[in-house]
């Protein structure tokens, strides 16, 4: 038997663990985003990742995804800050988990958000990666359902 159904106390700590480290890694996607740094970016992701951009664009693989990244991340223009907080997260499985995240840009124009869910993966030696992606433009000009 594992330690989550003999052990509940066991089982908390190891919730609260991975809880900790999803919330890290949106972190770092929060700090890489500002900096603009692709490199760091790019190491959060599963090798066999799907990422799709608020825009649509679905990139395969970490190879399209480092490819678009570079390209991108670096000559980004955004006169503000961003911000990322995990608003969600379900277990789909104790190594599988779908994080919802709020993203919001804040510039001197107005704030305009996005509504990304990652499905998590942690790996054999405890990491937890990006292993799909969605993020969503939010529009203001939508009504609310």
């Amino acid at each position: 038997m594992d330690t989550e159904t003999t052990d509940p106390t066991a089982a908390v700590a190891v919730r609260t663990a991975d809880l900790e480290a999803i919330e890290q890694v949106v972190a770092t996607v929060e700090r890489t985003q500002r900096a603009k740094d692709a490199e760091g970016f790019l190491a959060l992701f599963h090798p066999e990742a799907l990422w799709t951009t608020a825009h649509g664009k679905v990139l395969l693989g970490l190879d399209a995804i480092a490819e678009f990244t570079r390209a991108v991340l670096p000559a980004a223009d955004w006169d503000g800050q961003v911000t990322y907080r995990v608003a969600h997260v379900g277990f789909l499985r104790p190594d599988v988990a779908a994080v919802k995240v709020r993203q919001v840009y804040h510039s001197a124009a107005g704030d305009s958000e996005g509504a990304p869910l990652y499905v998590m993966t942690r790996q054999d030696d405890g990491r937890w990666l990006l292993h799909a992606g969605q993020n969503t433009e939010v529009r203001a000009d939508r009504p609310a359902r």
